[in-house]
């Protein structure tokens, strides 16, 4: 088998990625005397996303893929994976989502060690320009690999894996609205290059317009995590997923806080509470409280990035429960005092106005009469100048936080080429298009997997299962 990477490293999507897989009727879940069944997960699945994008779904394609899913924890398990949980998540009836130990990364080097044990070969900075066919077959790829054009053929068959196009203007753009175009995807490779060789080809796509976001999400840290120092050989992999399963969730709760703070996005209550936005000059530039309006006025300011303020009265509501700013389902919560503590990159805090501007190289006086003028509006002098109401709560009493960079994004997008069972992907006729396969977010089907794990468990499910399709071709 040969790996062709366009990255100088191995990774994509699920290497930054908190790592959540989320499947039915595994063994974790018995461990834990968890009843559950795929039919009752797809029901729950369903539940996730507004109805008019839920109504889209491929159904049947969903209930295979959730049927296969906890024998794909089994496999990965076997690979010397390890995962802490079940843990729920809302709608879901049971817990079901399973998070790989330590981070995301274990998944990646777990499947890169294996391929090449058994013999394949793995080529980085090697991005695929064209698909070659020859009659009605696709027999191979083009790729500019180390700045070199080479020809590979395929014996069996070309698999597309190249991840979603949230990084995509092209594509966003086409399928969205040009208003969409400047908005970035979480993963800056994330540029589609898999959609645009499957379309290339006459490969029916589904689902283009739908995307996961935009949504507001602070800027990543430069620094590692500490799970991204932890050695990911397989004793000590297992040994993080003993102390995970075992301690008690108070023990563990401030071990995984950094993920909350990391990879979530900041509350849309904090606006309803009385958060505002604000750009690099200090200024407000939208309705708050209006999605994805908010998130299309973001990505129009100064470098794309603005900053949440918040005053003592939100410092003070958002510092214990059941007011949050970010969170990853039932394993922690991260509050004011969480961000100041673990993200000083992206928060500030003053006792003045004047203080918090300087930090952010702000004019104070630019900040001072952006606040005054939202005060306005909340005595009741005047309406708001981008249409706020029903706000109670003026902006006057210090300590003072600002949150960001925070900037507007696309986590993934939900578009893929129509598929087979088996992988193939199909025409505009609904024929399969020989030697052509796609899995992971190149070959979603017209599935619907709102909710966290289910697209790590359809990458991992549906590349173990085409390595099946590939292996029986053989024999």
């Amino acid at each position: 088998m040969l790996v062709l990477e366009k990255c100088s490293h191995l990774g994509g999507t699920t290497g930054i990625a908190v790592g959540s897989l989320t499947a039915a009727g595994t063994r974790f879940q018995h461990a834990k005397g968890i009843t559950d069944n795929p039919a009752e997960h797809d029901q729950d699945a369903g539940k996730f996303a507004a109805p008019e994008i839920e109504s889209r779904n491929n159904e049947s394609l969903r209930k295979w893929f959730l049927a296969e899913a906890a024998e794909t924890v089994d496999w990965l398990e076997g690979l010397g994976l390890s995962f802490y949980g079940p843990s729920p998540e809302p709608p879901n009836r049971v817990p079901r989502m399973h998070n790989v130990v330590p981070s995301s990364r274990a998944y990646i080097e777990a499947l890169a060690a294996t391929s090449r044990a058994a013999g394949s070969n793995i080529l980085c900075q090697a991005s695929v320009v064209e698909l070659l066919k020859e009659s009605d077959r696709i027999t191979g790829v083009r790729a500019e690999v180390q700045g070199q054009t080479r020809d590979f053929q395929a014996s069996l068959g070309v698999v597309l894996a190249g991840g979603d196009y949230a990084n995509s203007p092209e594509l966003i753009s086409r399928h969205k609205g040009t208003g969409y175009a400047a908005i970035e995807g979480i993963n800056t490779h994330s540029t589609g290059e898999g959609h645009h060789l499957a379309e290339s080809v006459g490969a029916k796509l589904l689902n283009m317009d739908i995307t996961y976001g935009p949504e507001l999400r602070f800027v990543p840290p430069t620094e590692k995590s500490w799970t991204e120092n932890v050695p990911r050989n397989q004793p000590v992999r297992r040994l993080l997923a003993m102390a995970a399963n075992r301690l008690p969730g108070w023990i563990m709760r401030p071990l995984v806080k950094r993920l909350v703070v990391t990879w979530q996005h900041p509350e849309d209550a904090m606006f309803a509470d009385g958060a505002i936005l604000i750009n690099a000059r200090g200024e407000r530039f939208c309705n708050e409280k209006s999605w994805p309006d908010r998130e299309l006025a973001v990505a129009q300011q100064p470098d794309k990035v603005s900053y949440l303020l918040l005053d003592g009265r939100l410092i003070e509501r958002y510092s214990a429960w059941p007011h949050f700013i970010s969170t990853a389902p039932d394993i922690a919560y991260a509050y004011v005092a969480d961000y100041l503590r673990l993200r000083k990159d992206v928060a500030v805090k003053s006792d003045g106005l004047e203080g918090l501007a300087r930090a952010r190289a702000m004019d104070p006086e630019v900040l001072q009469e952006t606040t005054e003028s939202f005060n306005r509006y909340l005595r009741g002098e005047c309406d708001d100048e981008f249409g706020r109401r029903g706000d109670s709560h003026t902006l006057e009493r210090g300590p003072w936080v600002l949150l960001g960079p925070a900037k507007a994004y696309f986590t993934t997008t939900e578009g893929g080429a129509a598929i087979t069972e088996q992988f193939q992907v199909l025409d505009h006729a609904g024929q399969p298009i020989k030697g052509l396969y796609a899995v992971g977010q190149n070959g979603l089907g017209g599935m619907i997997l709102w909710g966290h794990g289910l697209h790590i468990a359809w990458a991992m499910t549906s590349g173990r299962m085409v390595g099946q399709v590939l292996a029986d071709l053989v024999e």
